[in-house]
């Protein structure tokens, strides 16, 4: 059985953050390191990871590498395993990785879905499991799952995407107060639309856009804090929980038009 330790000083923490080779993940690390925290950056780009930890190098915190693929379930347990081993025991998971595939509703086929379900859900799952484990034999942890605004509702070409995010928001609801009495905080972190590699491939204006830096500033503050959900920027999401309680009829007048301004 794992023991349990003493609250860890501010230079003994220690984040796992995946998805940490681009995007949020990675402004996330940079936070965290500026905040003096030891992290565990994970993600599959190796020399991305390699760059990120000599750009971190001279910040108060320590980061280094562990690439893996969150899509083998094997390959995540034991790269938490090789984490503690080498760093001591993790006291908080940005659980951050995954990808996103825009799907064409009248050309709809399987494959992107698998795809996503494999990264973005599963994937997911397979870091999550081992953490849990650990977090509730030693009776307290820190876990933020990283979802997105697009799960409120379905969007046009999102079919797949939100369909993932979506379930995030769903399994941690149900865990969040299974956890608790074990002493584990779970949220989920919500954004918008962040600059980032896979951002930087649509091809329609995304109202709200943030800088990953500041995303990363808002998600590292709130997870000082225990509230469930972590969202970003506010007036986004805001309108993105109004559209959720509309009525259908008028949700998909909205969004009919949204594909009418997307096509040629």
């Amino acid at each position: 059985m794992i023991e349990p330790r003493s609250e860890p000083t501010s230079t003994e923490r220690l984040a796992w953050v995946t998805g940490a080779s681009k995007g949020i993940g990675r402004a996330v690390v940079i936070e965290l390191a500026e905040q003096g925290w030891q992290i565990a950056a994970s993600g599959r780009d190796i020399a991305e990871l390699d760059a990120l930890t000599a750009e971190t190098n001279e910040l108060s915190g320590s980061v280094h590498a562990y690439p893996f693929d969150i899509t083998s379930e094997q390959a995540s347990s034991e790269i938490v395993a090789a984490i503690e081993r080498d760093l001591g025991f993790i006291d908080m998971a940005v659980l951050n990785a995954g990808t996103h595939e825009s799907v064409d509703g009248v050309a709809f086929t399987v494959a992107p879905l698998r795809r996503l379900v494999e990264t973005n859900l599963m994937g997911t799952a397979h870091c999550l499991a081992p953490i849990v484990e650990r977090f509730v034999a030693r009776g307290g942890g820190r876990i933020a799952v990283v979802a997105s605004l697009a799960a409120y509702r379905g969007l046009p070409t999102a079919s797949a995407y939100g369909a993932t995010k979506a379930a995030l928001i769903n399994m941690c609801e149900a865990l969040r107060v299974e956890l608790a009495p074990a002493g584990v905080v779970l949220s989920v972190i919500t954004p918008g639309f962040v600059r980032t590699p896979l951002t930087d491939r649509n091809l329609f204006p995304m109202p709200f856009l943030m800088e990953p830096d500041v995303a990363a500033r808002r998600i590292v503050r709130g997870l000082a804090g225990k509230r469930f959900e972590i969202t970003m920027p506010r007036c986004f999401a805001f309108i993105m929980k109004l559209l959720r309680i509309l009525p259908y009829p008028l949700y998909f007048t909205v969004t009919r038009r949204l594909v009418t301004r997307s096509e040629p």
